[in-house]
């Protein structure tokens, strides 16, 4: 297993892995903010690999100089095998080297199924982002 910044070479395979594990509102959120995430700045999206495989992603954003982890996805053969944690704790490197102030869970209707994976790393409630206030790479 791998975990690696995206390659244009991964847009298909990452397109279809969030069409399979995403509902059809989330997928074309997700897409949206993928997309403007990618133009600022494309290191904060992660894809792990098996086999050159994508098997998972995650998505992240610095807003205000807080990192957040924005949406995860891994491919229903390959969940519960640790591929969720490896991309979070890659994920949090990468906030960690840009010295973020705080890093934050954007807990949205989507995202409350996989809470306890984060609680499960140590993140507390005090860490989910619940807000009316979208970030940016949602907000536009």
């Amino acid at each position: 297993m791998q975990v690696r910044s995206f390659q244009l070479s991964d847009y298909r395979p990452l397109t279809q892995l969030l069409e399979t594990t995403l509902t059809e509102v989330c997928y074309e959120e997700t897409m949206e903010a993928f997309a403007r995430q990618l133009s600022w700045d494309s290191d904060l999206v992660l894809v792990a690999t098996n086999n050159q495989e994508v098997v998972g992603m995650i998505i992240g954003t610095i807003d205000q100089n807080r990192g957040y982890y924005y949406r995860i996805a891994v491919h229903p053969e390959y969940q519960r095998q640790g591929i969720g944690k490896l991309l979070i704790g890659a994920l949090r490197q990468r906030f960690e080297q840009r010295n973020v102030s705080q890093i934050l869970i954007t807990a949205d209707e989507y995202n409350e199924p996989i809470l306890s994976l984060y609680e499960s790393m140590g993140y507390a409630a005090k860490d989910f982002f619940r807000s009316f206030q979208k970030l940016s790479i949602v907000a536009g």
